[in-house]
């Protein structure tokens, strides 16, 4: 028997087209003579649907038609239950889409790097690749990540953070610790976004002014980062779980401006929708020996401090006067699954899918091993709304 995958993609996220990418080029690796692939397209409304013209990046060009070649499908909240079912059910016949054995999300963005979706699963117990709730909510935050990789002496750049009601209510306080912690220029980005939507340079106050506004329609938490002038970017991909790990070769992203930007990321600078492995890039990276194996210890601390799980990019910066490194961010479900490093390093996309599949699986035997709920009822006891300490001879 096959193992059915379920591939979730799309969602309700500013990134919604590069995760359609991702998973399409994820989908086409998965070695067919092993698994099944059911895909599921969670559309911007957050409706899902499956169906085999899910498969043809080339059909999402016209949404509407697409989805009348697909069927509507939900997941029951139950937990064990990995059915997915038909919205629409027939008076006759059977109202079972598919069963998964287990899930691959390759959601980017808000409403499914950042936990949400991986909450689902877990609320429904199915085995699925990826971090786990705690970890993507903590990956994709840009603040909640920096005080954790601070706390545990993973070089960061200088910040400040805040929400959007606080920037209204104290903006000339805030303005004030941003001008006298980190000074000009810095970096504004919404808190709990990815590529580089929402992100700007500000050189003075007008235009701090300006960029805080930007980040604010995207998120209601911003952070301003200290920015690095002489920038030179690097990033590795780590694959395992946070104690057994390994790290990818180094890529440099070549941008075209300051800062890296969506058209730099995905399209390469054209429109050929390959997703990240479009990006212009030198791999590997052309660094020392030293500096090389630094930020690859780096990266995999991240991602062990970090509790990741499955495949991550750690996206690293360094000063290229001081030869200072930073960790900037963790994309703990990167654009195309970083397989383009993963093959530098000798690793096939089908053996990467294979290994997220193995990884998937082995957290469910871990899980299942631990303890969550006692067999013992308290009700029997004699408890009542005082609790047991309360009841009448229960001692």
């Amino acid at each position: 028997m096959k193992t059915t995958i379920g591939v979730f993609f799309g969602g309700r996220s500013t990134e919604h087209e590069i995760s359609v990418i991702s998973a399409n080029q994820a989908m086409a690796a998965i070695n067919r003579d092993k698994y099944d692939v059911v895909p599921v397209y969670i559309t911007k409304q957050g409706r899902w649907y499956t169906g085999d013209a899910l498969t043809d990046v080339k059909n999402y060009r016209d949404i509407p038609a697409l989805l009348r070649q697909c069927t509507e499908v939900y997941m029951k909240p139950v937990y064990g239950d990995y059915t997915l079912y038909k919205a629409a059910k027939k008076l006759f016949g059977s109202d079972v889409a598919a069963t998964l054995d287990v899930v691959i999300p390759v959601l980017h963005g808000s409403n499914g790097e950042d936990g949400i979706f991986e909450g689902v699963l877990e609320t429904i117990g199915i085995p699925y690749a990826g971090c786990n709730t705690l970890a993507s909510a903590n990956g994709m935050d840009k603040i909640t990540m920096k005080m954790i990789l601070q706390a545990d002496g993973i070089p960061v750049v200088d910040y400040v953070w805040f929400t959007d009601k606080q920037w209204f209510a104290d903006r000339d306080n805030l303005i004030a610790k941003i001008e006298s912690k980190i000074g000009y220029p810095v970096i504004v980005k919404p808190a709990n976004l990815g590529s580089s939507v929402g992100i700007g340079r500000a050189e003075n106050r007008e235009q701090l002014l300006e960029r805080v506004d930007d980040a604010r329609r995207y998120s209601t938490r911003i952070i301003v980062e200290d920015m690095v002038e002489n920038l030179q970017e690097i990033n590795c991909s780590v694959l395992g779980d946070c104690d057994e790990y390994r790290t990818s070769v180094l890529e440099e992203p070549i941008k075209s401006g300051e800062i890296l930007s969506y058209t730099d990321k995905y399209m390469g600078g054209s429109k050929d929708n390959r997703g990240m492995h479009a990006a212009q890039k030198r791999i590997p990276a052309d660094l020392p020996a030293d500096e090389t194996e630094q930020i690859r210890h780096l990266a995999g601390e991240t991602f062990r401090v970090l509790s990741c799980h499955g495949v991550s990019r750690v996206d690293m910066m360094i000063d290229a006067v001081t030869r200072r490194i930073y960790v900037n961010e963790i994309n703990t479900i990167p654009g195309s699954l970083s397989f383009y490093l993963w093959e530098a390093a000798g690793l096939r996309f089908d053996e990467l899918m294979d290994n997220l599949v193995r990884l998937a699986f082995k957290r469910k035997r871990e899980q299942d091993s631990k303890t969550v709920s006692y067999d013992a009822n308290i009700f029997a006891l004699g408890g009542g709304t005082k609790g047991v300490k309360g009841a009448k001879g229960v001692k």
